[in-house]
């Protein structure tokens, strides 16, 4: 049996599991079966709460709490920006830290810091958006766009819609495809935005190893980052409406900071299959 919680940010949920001395690590099976919607739990990924010093490859404090962020099909992710919301939000109820001041996690991009606010949202430091000058190319369903490649610890290419072009027709339910493939050879997560002025876009996101989310707190830092650049400002404050909800990104002297809900909703205790299970 695992203990569990499921939160969410801007319904872009999460399994959540404290497993500080690396005992019980997860199988990409396990991690499959927990994001299931219809035989598990359901999410869009799991993260799971260990102690710095069992990550291969970590040179930080090996104390802190690192965030272990596995997609829907079990795959490693760098970042998750809803994630580490979602995460401080449940480190802090689950007691395993203080809820006061700012709070440092580890992640596979590296060092990042959380503050619960008091209106219940979290802010979190997102290291420094890089935005390549080598443009890409994203097609879907026989249309194609430029793309914005911008990298927020991970991956991103961001379609900049023209007026006119309906965000919401789109058809996500396949993923997009890119050129050269060879630009993102571990894949990408796929933006699509429209520019609403005044600061502030709409955008829909495909996920890599996930499918099209509600919401992707990377997503939104890339999404302001491009918005941004093409506008030729670097600072300032965007609100970004995903449809489930919206959050604000902050860019402030190449640095961001990722604004927005984080709540747990439920907890509780889950067999996981043997081999042999069906």
């Amino acid at each position: 049996m695992l203990e569990f919680a499921k939160g969410h940010g801007t319904r872009n949920d999460f399994v959540l599991v404290t497993d500080a001395d690396d005992a019980r690590p997860l199988s990409d099976a396990d991690v499959r079966f927990l994001c299931d919607r219809r035989a598990g739990i359901g999410g869009d990924g799991v993260l799971r709460a260990v102690r710095a010093r069992h990550i291969p490859g970590w040179g930080g404090d090996p104390e802190l709490w690192f965030m272990d962020y596995r997609n829907a099909d079990g795959s490693l992710a760098e970042m998750c920006g809803n994630g580490v919301r979602v995460f401080a939000r449940y480190l802090a109820e689950e007691g395993l830290v203080d809820r006061e001041g700012v709070l440092p996690l580890g992640t596979r991009a590296g060092l990042r810091s959380a503050e619960l606010l008091a209106d219940g949202r979290v802010r979190v430091w997102m290291g420094r958006p890089a935005i390549a000058d080598a443009a890409t190319r994203v097609s879907l369903d026989g249309a194609e766009w430029p793309a914005t490649p911008v990298d927020v610890g991970n991956p991103h290419a961001v379609v900049l819609l023209d007026a006119g072009e309906d965000l919401g027709a789109l058809d996500l339910t396949r993923a997009p495809v890119w050129t050269p493939a060879e630009r993102f050879p571990h894949g990408v997560n796929v933006e699509f935005v429209d520019d609403l002025g005044a600061h502030e876009v709409r955008m829909r996101v495909f996920e890599r190893g996930v499918g099209e989310t509600d919401s992707c707190g990377t997503g939104t830092v890339a999404a302001a980052s491009a918005t941004a650049r093409a506008h030729g400002q670097t600072d300032g404050t965007w609100t970004v409406h995903v449809p489930g909800g919206q959050v604000e990104v902050e860019l402030r002297g190449g640095e961001a900071w990722l604004t927005g809900p984080a709540v747990i909703v439920a907890r509780g205790s889950v067999r996981l299959p043997g081999e042999g299970d069906s």
